[in-house]
């Protein structure tokens, strides 16, 4: 009998169930959702930011230091702030709600011990970023928001150099692969690719997520590949081979590098709009604050909110393409398309596996389980096993 990829995919998708394909539409069509509710959440933190005039306050008390001390501290302020005002939504929708489905077990408290490490590393960091745009608006006038997107590109680059070295591990514990078959297996398709293979790790992912993922980071000497320890404990030999073969492309075909060109080329319309359009929006607001000033910080980052979801269909397309890319190493290079199938059924159980093309097209930020499995099935059927 002739292979059928169309059957093969079905019966990989219906093999989940009904009620667990039901379980994911509902997770995932909530999830689409929440872009909604977190821009009217950060629309009442910027009003209530405002209104209290807290930024205006801390820059008239700093008012004798120099005007980029002064934008830092109003830029930690703002950070901590924000992050206080929006923290009931931020434990609903990234605790409460992934518990109530089974994508984490992680208590409470340990979440807010991490988001709290998170809240300060994410103020100091955005405090200096924005106190390096302030200044860049103060020397190079008109032409502020091409400079401001070039500073945008190299943060972008080093943050993702350091990243895996500084920032990941204090969120998880990254280890050298056991010793094994697995690892083996591993070794022999890293140097294949040019991998280093003291490069690919296993990190306690379950610690925050039980979701089925692995990940490429890093540039340069920091570039790694982790696989999180809830796929290497729950594939068999050939899907661990399979995915980290899709790692190993997104490494090798620099996806990372093209991610930074992507974040310059938004940066730069960002910047424009915002150099347009923030005396409106500081309007909306009842913001007095002009754009040069740290204190329109709270109208500034809702603007990038803003911008930032009418600018996801763009942002999933490019991931999109770059994991249809992955996967075709993965085939080409591994070739063991059932194996990459059925670990990618185990990642439907949070990203419904069968949207329709308009809500892939804007949400979708990884083509659709069965578009994917669709494809190995294809590759199947055109190269059969010898």
């Amino acid at each position: 009998m002739q292979f059928d990829p169309a059957a093969a995919t079905a019966a990989y998708i219906d093999g989940l169930g009904a009620e667990n394909l039901a379980r994911a539409l509902a997770y995932t069509t909530g999830g689409h959702w929440l872009l909604l509710w977190s821009l009217l959440v950060s629309g009442l933190v910027c009003w209530v930011i405002v209104r209290m005039g807290i930024l205006e306050r801390v820059e008239s008390r700093f008012g004798a230091r120099g005007t980029g001390f002064r934008a830092f501290v109003v830029g930690v302020v703002y950070f901590l702030c924000a992050s206080l005002i929006g923290l009931p939504w931020s434990v609903y929708s990234s605790w409460w709600r992934e518990r109530s489905y089974g994508r984490t077990a992680q208590p409470l408290g340990d979440y807010l011990m991490q988001s709290s490490i998170g809240v300060l590393l994410g103020a100091v960091l955005g405090a200096l970023f924005f106190m390096g745009v302030f200044a860049l608006m103060r020397r190079t006038g008109r032409r502020w928001w091409i400079w401001s997107a070039g500073m945008t590109a190299v943060s972008a680059a080093v943050l993702i150099l350091l990243a895996p070295i500084v920032i990941e591990p204090i969120f998880n514990d990254y280890r050298p692969i056991p010793p094994g078959e697995v690892r083996d297996a591993i070794v022999v398709l890293a140097k294949s690719a040019g991998v280093p293979e003291d490069r690919i790790f296993v990190y306690d992912g379950s610690r925050q997520s039980n979701n089925f993922t692995a990940n490429a980071g890093g540039i340069g000497g920091s570039a790694r590949i982790a696989v999180s320890d809830i796929a290497w404990k729950g594939a068999s030999l050939d899907e661990v081979k399979a995915v980290t073969g899709h790692e190993i492309g997104h490494y090798v075909l620099g996806h990372t590098w093209r991610g930074v060109a992507l974040i310059t080329v938004l940066a730069v319309l960002f910047f424009f709009l915002i150099d347009r359009l923030f005396p409106r929006f500081a309007g909306a607001f009842g913001s007095r604050a002009t754009l040069d000033s740290p204190v329109g910080l709270p109208v500034m980052l809702f603007m990038a909110a803003l911008f930032g979801l009418l600018g996801t269909p763009v942002m999933n397309a490019f991931g999109r393409y770059g994991e249809t890319e992955a996967d075709r190493y993965s085939l080409r290079n591994v070739d063991l398309p059932d194996a990459l199938a059925s670990a990618l059924v185990k990642t439907a159980e949070y990203r419904y596996p069968r949207p329709g093309a308009l809500e892939e097209a804007i949400f979708y930020d990884h083509p659709s389980v069965e578009r994917r499995v669709r494809m190995g099935m294809e590759w199947k059927a055109a190269h059969p096993p010898r």
